[in-house]
């Protein structure tokens, strides 16, 4: 199957280069300039995931992604930026994207992550179907043997999950085929990804999941000891979830990975 992609990059070394890049991978590739073009191209033409830089003229890519975002529009986007600092990576987050790569970047590692996002948003179609998601059989159930550690002692629980694909977690409730979720009465502003993420941790509660499990499972690509992509995501997810006032839910397991419990 042929995938679209809308590439936006004002560099024009850059861009024809990752316009090449793409078509010889078998990609159906729309390249524009600027944020303005990028916008058109995206009512225009519907594209199955988009490349988006952050720094272009007039509207940038930031803007363009929470134009869609606020247009409901859940296409699939992946940032390009140069800014490497942890608030930078997060406002690309905040503003509604999926996920990111740093330039300077080596083209396999833009293909993995592409590939990555059309799987995710596959298999999210799919499990809007049979009720199913991240962690799942195909009865919703928590699939055997999935996490990447054992369960912790003291303050572990078990998920609730219902027919309906509805996670149920201390007083988080997970709404897989709506993908909504709240913790009590508070509903929940996540992205695509921060929902997942979320999610496979519900599912798995009282588990520890290390590190390359949930890389492989949220990202498909399992970016390696170096990268800080997990950690950027976890602490934006906190911020979300744990807020004050409220028992934390989500804690690292230095030199593991992460386990949602309440202690």
């Amino acid at each position: 199957m042929t995938h679209s992609v809308l590439l936006a990059e004002d560099d024009r070394p850059i861009r024809t280069a990752l316009e090449r890049a793409l078509t010889l991978e078998g990609y159906q590739v729309t390249a524009v300039a600027d944020g303005i073009q990028a916008l058109a191209a995206a009512h225009r033409e519907r594209p199955d995931v988009i490349l988006l830089d952050v720094m272009m003229p007039g509207i940038d890519g930031l803007q363009v992604c929470q134009v869609l975002r606020a247009e409901q529009d859940r296409t699939p986007i992946l940032m390009l930026t140069a800014r490497v600092e942890t608030a930078d990576r997060i406002a690309g987050l905040d503003a509604g994207a999926d996920d990111y790569v740093v330039k300077p970047f080596e083209v396999e590692e833009v293909f993995a992550r592409l590939r990555a996002l059309l799987r995710r948003t596959t298999a999210g179609s799919a499990g809007a179907e049979d009720g199913g998601g991240p962690g799942t059989g195909p009865d919703g159930a928590d699939e055997p043997g999935e996490a990447g550690g054992g369960a912790e002692a003291g303050g572990a629980y078990e998920a609730r999950v219902a027919d309906s694909g509805v996670v149920e977690a201390a007083d988080l409730r997970i709404d897989g085929p709506s993908r909504r979720a709240w913790r009590g009465e508070r509903e929940l502003e996540l992205t695509r990804t921060e929902f997942e993420l979320l999610e496979l941790l519900a599912r798995n509660t009282g588990i520890v999941l290390d590190h390359s499990t949930i890389y492989d499972r949220i990202w498909g690509y399992d970016f390696g000891p170096g990268s800080k992509n997990l950690a950027v995501y976890v602490g934006y997810l906190r911020r979300k979830v744990d807020v004050p006032g409220s028992r934390p839910l989500i804690h690292t397991v230095r030199g593991v990975g992460y386990v949602l419990r309440e202690d």
